[in-house]
């Protein structure tokens, strides 16, 4: 990580300044993308927020929504002349432009001043100034680190706050994953004194489910979740009509791979959804099995020890037939995944 004293020195006059985030932004994405941009208007700077693609509808409440500009083919002309004219480019909680779609080689060739803040782990090397901490719990919670070393904590205003609060409390589980460390709960502690009214923001997060999102949980966990005790996983495997029937919204299955992770004995989880163009999958586990590991190896995919994401350019059975012939290969890890907690 570079000293803050680069990042100080490029920040001290005004400039152009671009944040981007990964492809379908989650909490951690766009708060911690929108907390940055409001830090930064507040010291002068010309902040444009773009996301290579659409978000989930529970996160438009977030201070500065208004003003994000998702790209589509529509505005690539625009998208592109952003990044041209920004001098400073921020990437936050993504460490590989594959991630941003077409937007990656656009940033890559880009002149202005790159800045990677992320958490994830194996960073690819295209930024000019790197603050990843593969040890943070989420991305909001450097930005937060950030923002304070830099002098400038007195600036975290209510509506910052409660952008990096909900990064910090989805990417922590709700403060229950073992990333939950003490500088998380000083962080909380820091956002409650500035008046974070954090159960509001829970509540925006969780509790905005639409009546079809909640029927097609049910339909998943009735009918589509299957279980392999031998290999102590369990997964769901979602096709393209089941979520059309279901008129299946952007996060609308956000969470859902974590049902699977709950049942007793279960040490590693997956969700693998037919998304016509590609086959994505999220993996999650328990103990010392590497999620990020499984990703990598076998589905062009990475993120977290416990927690991170594939891809497959086969059909939904076909990937399915692969994860399951691969379990054999890592019974004996899967065995012993929690023999030390």
């Amino acid at each position: 990580m570079h000293n803050i004293n680069a990042l100080q020195e490029l920040l001290k006059e005004p400039k152009e300044v671009m944040i981007t985030t990964h492809h379908k932004p989650d909490a951690d994405a766009l708060g911690s993308s929108l907390g940055l941009a409001g830090y930064l208007k507040k010291k002068g700077h010309r902040v444009t927020v773009i996301t290579p693609s659409d978000y989930p509808s529970f996160l438009n409440w977030m201070e500065g929504n208004d003003d994000v500009i998702v790209y589509s083919e529509k505005n690539d002309a625009l998208v592109q002349r952003i990044i041209g004219e920004s001098q400073v480019i921020f990437c936050l909680d993504f460490n590989n432009l594959s991630r941003i779609n077409e937007m990656g080689e656009y940033i890559r060739s880009a002149a202005g001043t790159k800045i990677l803040v992320d958490h994830h782990l194996q960073p690819d090397d295209f930024a000019d100034l790197d603050y990843a901490n593969t040890q943070a719990a989420a991305t909001a919670e450097i930005v937060y680190d950030l923002i304070k070393a830099m002098g400038d904590g007195d600036l975290i205003d209510t509506g910052i706050g409660e952008c990096l609060y909900a990064g910090i409390m989805t990417d922590t589980g709700s403060f229950r994953h073992p990333s939950t460390s003490k500088n998380v709960h000083l962080i909380i502690a820091d956002l409650l004194q500035i008046g974070v009214r954090t159960s509001n923001v829970h509540r925006l997060i969780y509790d905005s489910s639409s009546e079809l999102r909640l029927r097609f949980l049910g339909y998943a966990l009735k009918e589509k979740l299957v279980v392999l005790p031998e290999y102590k996983t369990a997964y769901f495997a979602i096709t393209a009509d089941e979520l059309k029937a279901y008129d299946s919204k952007t996060g609308d299955t956000e969470g859902l791979v974590n049902y699977a992770l709950s049942i007793e004995g279960i040490v590693f989880a997956a969700l693998i959804i037919d998304r016509t163009q590609a086959v994505k999958m999220s993996f999650r586990s328990v103990g010392d099995f590497s999620a990020n590991e499984f990703a990598r190896e076998n589905f062009n995919g990475g993120g977290h020890k416990n927690a991170a994401g594939g891809m497959s350019m086969d059909s939904l059975e076909a990937t399915v037939a692969k994860f399951e012939s691969l379990l054999p290969l890592y019974k004996d890890k899967l065995k012993h995944a929690t023999d030390t907690e």
